[in-house]
Order: structure tokens, then C-alpha cells, then sequence
């Protein structure tokens, strides 16, 4: 049975429905079933407790007598470890801050020239005049142990998919769950394995690093041309010698590629290795100074982990590039003058924690965030509760619940849902007179959403929804595969923890498409504009997750809207880069044909260039949805609630069980959404013979 696609019309008493009429149909009568019947079986809207299986208390018990088995293992490597780690440190904080300066500005000139011994210069000496040097010092050992095993682990993972073939797929899986899975997940079970210290930073750093290298192994060695392997073996060599000697060199830029990807996911586990390592880095500061809500030292310990970032991405990204480097003479003068420098003034130069040239900011910041909202706090609260009353908490609990005379100014009746839903059935039918029946379907489903709310949906509603947009997307496989994944979720006793999830998840992701989307395509019609936004995207590309947090927290403080915010922040840069990259790429002579027959710009954009770039903007979606689904876990510190709360509480109690339990699940709402926008990515793609 072929899978079917949204284009197959089925006769059926005269009237012709797709298949995504057929499933929204569905849909529609599954929702309206468990609404009328809600009354005298609850058990349709709220899943009982007593029906959901102890999966955290099973999980915990199977892991807690493997971790115990394996503990006097793992202790030993981590004492090994530590070895390397306090190496590390000794020669990151023994060197002199001017010499460093100098080698780290030595190779930004090598590898990029002026542009980038300048930022490198620069950007350390912003870390010296932080007062942070000795901290940030302590971070970069952390880093330079834990990619090294993250390019072993993933280089090896890849080599081994790439070697041999029915391991490839398991491999991949691996490397989906260990993305997908939130990282505060398994801190729990790396805790109880290798003790409280910085060395379990450091592992949850390398098993974080290792997939991007993984994945980059497999793509530069799958790139190899067919004519270098043939010479290789036409050569006489083992395949050892094939693999290291030939394919390995010629996959280079793309495992470079990797090698920048790793650097930046181990930096950006800076603060989570905090969490746990107690270790005097600078995520500690970042930790500790927010809990003081001392926000100027906040934002300034955040970008000091900002400028590593983003010198250690440029050096990294050159060195990934194929291009001529630079004099080598220069590089070596630069050190020489940075030596002489260290050298000459040995007994002179100050320690680099009584360097705070920039407290004066950072106390000013303070001073100035303090009056600023003393001064606007009404304006503000007012944002927050405007965006909290009117949009984010209808919702997560419906119109019926969140339209109240404090807020609204009114009460939500049941007559305004029957107008409610007879404005959407209304409005409906005309989609269907003219041709759209699986949107004005649709239609009434939302309005259905809207007004119970994604947190209190029925569960039958959400089982046979996602597994009815499977099958639209993918066939039968897929929706089978949605559902036994939700159904896992709802068995788990999480599911209302997992719907929180779904709706603040959801409501970043609906805000970064149609903003990030809306930006994507001013960028598309104006260069203009993209040469403005593009060094905003690069920097939000490049800041670690929790920094987001920092600015939040000064406006907003702790609550819902700023995690909220937080999330969009993260997630919006894929949205933008992929809508603009669609539009932009679309072929010359379809815009010619389009122009020619005399559409004007608006046309061509929505009849031509529009649905041509919508699978890379689909792909744009599903990366927005990962980068949500990772920043959620991280919100929780701000007053989340759902799965990434309970992933907290789990890391906070050492519960192993409920910690892999809620991350699974976690990683299940993830792995759902992305395929679903993969299948309908690749229906398109399809449909463009592309």
C-alpha cells in the first residue's frame, strides 16, 4: 500500500476529499466526541493516574543497580580524568594573560589576517579588563579536555557508521537521542556514576560535543568522489591505509566543520557543567551572580563566555575553510613581541583578577537597570501581563478559563462558545464552498483548541491528531510512529507535565515563524536589510544558552513570559536564515517566467518563489522546533513549568528515574515534531520533483 499524499482525491457521496480532509475530519469528530462526552467520562479529557504505569520508579530501579555495578568503574576514570583536567589548569592560569593574548592573536593572523588578530586582540583583552581572566581560564581547561574525547567519541562513531553499514542506522539514533535529549537529563545518573566535581561537567561536555562530530565524520567521508576511492584502491593499500591515508584527508574541511561545531557545543555546557561541577569558572559567575540578581556582573560574565564563543567559532570556522593562510613570519613577531612583553614586565604585570577595568560598567548597568525600572516598571509589568492574559494564558488553559473580569473584563460563557464555534463553522464552510475543505475543517479545529486550551486537550484528541498529521505528512509508518511515541508519553504518568511543554514550546514556535519568517523575507527582497540582521543572527548563533536568560531576567524577572521570551530568542535565527535562504535561492528562470507572463512582485513571491522555497523553510521550521525544545529545559531555572521542571527538580533531588523519565519524554515531543516537519518537508520536495 503506497503511502498517500495530500494531492490523492478520494469520490465519496459526490463530494471529493484529500487526505487531509479525510484526517481533519477525523479529527474534528474524535474532539468533538470527547467534548460532548467529557461530562459523563472525565477519563476522555484527564487521564486517570492510576492507568499510567511507574516508568520513573522502574527506570530509576534498573538504573540505579546498573549505575551501582558500574560506579567503581566510572569513580576510577573519573580520578583519571581529573589528571588531565588539573594539567590543564595549571597551563591555562600559568601562562602570563599578556602571552596568551599574544598566541591566541598570532593565530587569528595566521589563519584570517587582520580582520581576525584584531577581534582575537580585542576580545581577550575585553576578558582581561573583566576581571574574569582566571575564571575564564579555568573554562577554557574544561573545554580543552572535554572536546578532545568529544572529537575521539563522535570522530570514532563516525568512522564506524561510515565502515560498517548496518550499524549506520543505530548510530544515527544515537545521535538523535543524544541531541534531543535534554542535557540536565543525564547529569542525574553522571552524578551518582562519577561524584559531584568538574570532571562530570567535563563528561556531560564530551557526550553533548560528540554528535556534531559524529554526524560531520559521516558527511565528509559519504562526500568522498568515487574516483579517490577507486585510485586508493587501484593503489594496493589496506583499507586502514584507504580510510587515514586518502578518504580521511580528502573529508577534511567537512570534519573541520565538525571540529568548529564541537568547540562551540562544549563552550555553550559551560553554565550546566557549573551547575554541577563547582568549579570556580566562569559559568559559576553567570550562575552565582544571577541569584544575586546582580545583573551587571551577570551580563558581564555572560559576555565574556559570548567573546570566547565567538573568537573561538572565527578561528575555528577559518581553519575549516580551504583558503591560503598567512605569514607565518608575522605570527611568529607577534608572539615574539607578546613574550618580550610578559618577559620584561614578569614582576610587574597585575594579577588579572585586580584588572576590573569594566566594574565601573558593570555597576552602572545596575544603577542604570534600577532607575530604568523604577521608572517604566508599569509599562513593563504591563507588556508582561498583556502578553500572559491575552495570549499566552489562553493558550495553555482556553478562553473558558483565561477570560475572567480581572483580566478581560468579562466572563467567558458558553454562548460565547457556541458564537465562537459557529463564527469558526461559518467561516469554514466558505473555505470548503471554494475548494478547501481540509482548511475549513482545520478551522474549527483551532477554534476547538483555542477555547480548551492546549494543557487541558483530551488525550484521544492529541493521539489521533498527531497520528492523523502523520499521516498527511508520511504515510502510515509515520503515524503509526507518532503515536506509539505520544502514547509512551502518556502511559509514563507525564502527560500533563508534557502538555505544558507542548504549549510554551508551541507558542515560541508559532511567535519565531511568523516573526523570524516576516524578517526572513524582508532579508529575501532587500540585501540592505540582510547585511543589518545577519551579524545579529551570527551573534545569537554563537551565545550559550543560559546567557540568553540575563536580559530576561533584568527586564521581566522570574516568571512565564520571560522563559517565553528567552526561548524565542534562541529558536528565532534558523527561521530567518532558512526563510531568507529559500527565497533567495529560488531558480532565475522561474522568476523570469513568472515576470514574463506579467505577475507583479507580490505574485511572484507568493505563486513562485514562495512554494518553491517552502521545503528549506520547513527545514528552518524544524530546527526552530529543536532549538525551542532545547532552550525549554534551560527556561525551567526562570519559572517554566512541565517537563523541563521536572528535569530540574530530578537533577535537584538526585531522582534518576524521573529525571531519564521526563528527558525521554522530552526528547519524544522533539523526535515527533521533527519527523512530522521532515515528512511534510519531504512530500514537498517530492512534489517539486526536487
Amino acid at each position: 500500500m503506497s503511502a498517500p499524499t495530500v494531492a490523492q482525491d478520494t469520490a465519496h457521496g459526490g463530494i471529493h476529499l484529500t487526505t487531509g480532509a479525510k484526517a481533519a475530519l477525523v479529527v474534528l469528530i474524535i474532539g468533538a466526541l470527547c467534548m460532548a462526552l467529557a461530562p459523563v467520562w472525565p477519563w476522555l479529557v484527564k487521564y486517570p493516574a492510576g492507568w499510567a504505569l511507574p516508568a520513573s520508579d522502574w527506570i530509576g530501579a534498573a538504573l540505579e543497580w546498573l549505575l551501582n555495578l558500574i560506579k567503581p568503574v566510572a569513580r576510577f576514570f573519573s580520578r583519571a580524568l581529573a589528571y588531565p583536567m588539573e594539567w590543564a589548569n595549571i597551563l591555562f592560569n600559568g601562562i602570563p594573560w599578556p602571552l596568551s593574548i599574544g598566541l591566541v592573536t598570532a593565530l587569528g593572523w595566521y589563519v584570517g589576517g587582520w580582520s581576525l588578530a584584531s577581534l582575537s586582540f580585542l576580545g581577550l583583552s575585553f576578558v582581561v579588563s573583566s576581571g574574569y581572566w582566571d575564571e575564564s581560564m579555568n573554562t577554557l581547561s574544561l573545554v580543552a579536555v572535554s572536546v578532545p574525547l568529544a572529537l575521539l567519541f563522535g570522530g570514532g562513531l563516525g568512522i564506524l557508521a561510515n565502515e560498517v553499514p548496518r550499524v549506520r542506522n543505530a548510530v544515527q539514533t544515537l545521535m538523535d537521542v543524544m541531541q534531543t535529549v535534554p542535557t540536565f537529563a543525564y547529569l542525574t545518573p553522571l552524578l551518582l556514576l562519577f561524584g559531584f566535581g568538574p570532571v562530570v561537567g567535563l563528561i556531560a561536555s564530551a557526550i553533548y560535543a560528540a554528535p556534531p562530530m559524529a554526524r560531520n565524520v559521516m558527511l565528509g567521508l559519504e562526500r568522498v568522489e568515487s574516483d579517490v576511492k577507486e585510485a586508493a584502491i587501484m593503489s594496493g593499500g589496506t583499507r586502514m591505509q584507504q580510510l587515514f591515508l586518502v578518504e580521511i584527508p580528502s573529508a577534511s574541511q567537512q570534519i573541520m566543520v565538525g571540529v568548529n561545531q564541537c568547540l562551540m557545543a562544549a563552550l555553550s555546557m559551560v553554565i550546566i557543567a557549573a551547575v554541577i561541577g563547582g568549579f570556580n569558572d566562569i559559568g559559576w559567575e553567570v550562575l552565582l551572580t544571577m541569584r544575586k540578581a546582580q545583573f551587571g556582573q551577570a551580563l558581564l560574565a555572560g559576555l565574556v563566555i559570548v567573546v570566547f564563543a565567538i573568537v573561538i567559532d572565527r578561528i575555528s570556522g577559518q581553519m575549516a575553510e580551504d583558503r591560503q593562510r598567512h605569514s607565518k613570519r608575522i605570527s611568529g613577531a607577534i608572539i615574539a613581541v607578546a613574550g618580550v612583553i610578559a618577559i620584561v614586565f614578569w614582576s610587574r604585570l597585575p594579577e588579572p583578577a585586580s584588572l576590573t577595568l569594566l566594574q565601573p560598567t558593570a555597576d552602572w548597568v545596575d544603577s542604570g537597570l534600577s532607575a530604568f525600572t523604577v521608572a517604566n516598571g508599569s509599562a513593563l509589568d504591563g507588556l508582561k501581563n498583556g502578553a500572559m492574559f491575552y495570549g499566552l494564558l489562553p493558550l495553555r488553559i482556553g478562553l473558558d478559563g483565561a477570560v475572567l473580569p480581572f483580566t478581560w473584563g468579562f466572563q467567558w460563557t458558553f454562548g460565547m462558545s457556541l458564537v465562537l464555534f459557529g463564527a469558526a463553522a461559518a467561516l469554514g464552510a466558505v473555505l470548503a464552498l471554494r475548494g478547501n475543505i481540509a482548511a475549513g475543517i482545520m478551522l474549527v479545529i483551532a477554534a476547538g483548541v483555542i477555547e480548551t486550551g492546549i494543557a487541558d486537550l483530551p488525550w484521544p484528541f492529541v493521539l489521533v491528531g498527531a497520528g492523523a498529521i502523520g499521516w498527511v505528512a508520511g504515510g502510515r509508518k509515520l503515524a503509526q510512529f507518532a503515536v506509539l511515541m505520544l502514547l509512551a508519553v502518556l502511559l509514563s504518568g507525564l502527560w500533563d507535565k508534557a502538555l505544558l511543554s507542548l504549549y510554551l514550546s508551541g507558542a515560541a514556535v508559532l511567535t519565531c515563524a511568523v516573526f523570524g519568517g516576516a524578517i526572513g523575507l524582508v532579508c529575501a527582497m532587500s540585501p540592505l536589510a540582510w547585511r543589518f540582521v545577519r551579524p545579529i543572527c551570527d551573534m545569537l548563533q554563537t551565545i550559550p544558552l543560559f546567557v540568553f536568560l540575563i536580559p530576561v531576567l533584568m527586564f521581566f524577572q522570574i516568571g512565564e513570559f520571560s522563559a517565553f521570551l528567552a526561548i524565542c530568542f534562541y529558536a528565532i535565527v534558523p527561521m530567518i536564515r532558512y526563510t531568507r535562504h529559500g527565497l533567495v535561492t529560488v531558480p532565475d528562470e522561474l522568476i523570469e517566467a513568472a515576470v514574463s507572463s506579467g505577475a507583479t512582485s507580490w505574485q511572484t513571491m507568493v505563486e513562485v518563489r514562495a512554494p518553491y522555497a517552502a521545503p528549506t523553510i520547513l527545514l528552518g521550521l524544524n530546527q526552530t522546533i529543536l532549538y525551542a525544545f532545547a532552550m525549554l529545559v534551560i527556561a525551567a531555572l526562570i519559572g517554566t513549568t512541565g517537563l523541563g521542571q521536572s528535569i530540574y527538580l530530578a537533577l535537584s533531588q538526585a531522582d534518576v528515574g524521573l529525571g531519564i523519565t521526563s528527558g525521554a519524554c522530552m526528547a519524544i515531543l522533539a523526535l515527533v515534531a521533527d519527523r512530522l516537519v521532515q515528512g511534510f518537508a519531504t512530500e514537498r520536495r517530492k512534489a517539486l520533483g526536487l
